[in-house]
């Protein structure tokens, strides 16, 4: 039987983009490219690099916690209490890429924070887009 004071909630977002893995990875990497689809930021693409996202309603604290270029990434986000983990997948496909963020480490007496990201999520993922899809 499962202690339901562990249990934790996850928030997955899935998208198939049509372009390839290596362009999504430059706007999930860059510092001026993921502030202008997320937050102002101090990202590095380095295992243990400690990094900040700066919004007005506050800052969230990150550390990197894995690097597969044009694969996958993954890094700490904690903020207001909550302690998760948010996970990029890129998946190439026959028409672009297959992406996919996972956010996990929701207690269920984080209800507030767990719907904020069900429906941030998504708003950011549609900016993502539109920043990858810019010529250059």
């Amino acid at each position: 039987m499962t202690n339901a004071a562990t249990e934790t909630l996850s928030v997955v977002v899935e998208r198939d983009v049509a372009f390839p893995p290596e362009k999504i990875w430059r706007a999930l990497t860059q510092p001026h490219l993921i502030e202008e689809w997320l937050m102002r930021n101090d990202f590095k693409p380095v295992v243990g690099h400690g990094f900040s996202l700066r919004a007005d309603w506050g800052t969230v604290d990150c550390e990197v916690r894995t690097v597969e270029p044009n694969k996958t990434r993954s890094y700490t986000w904690r903020a207001h209490g909550l302690d998760s983990v948010v996970t990029w997948t890129l998946t190439p496909t026959s028409t672009g890429t297959h992406l996919r963020m996972e956010q996990s480490g929701f207690r269920p007496d984080q209800q507030q924070a767990y719907q904020g990201a069900r429906h941030g999520w998504p708003r950011f993922l549609v900016a993502l887009e539109q920043v990858v899809a810019r010529p250059g």
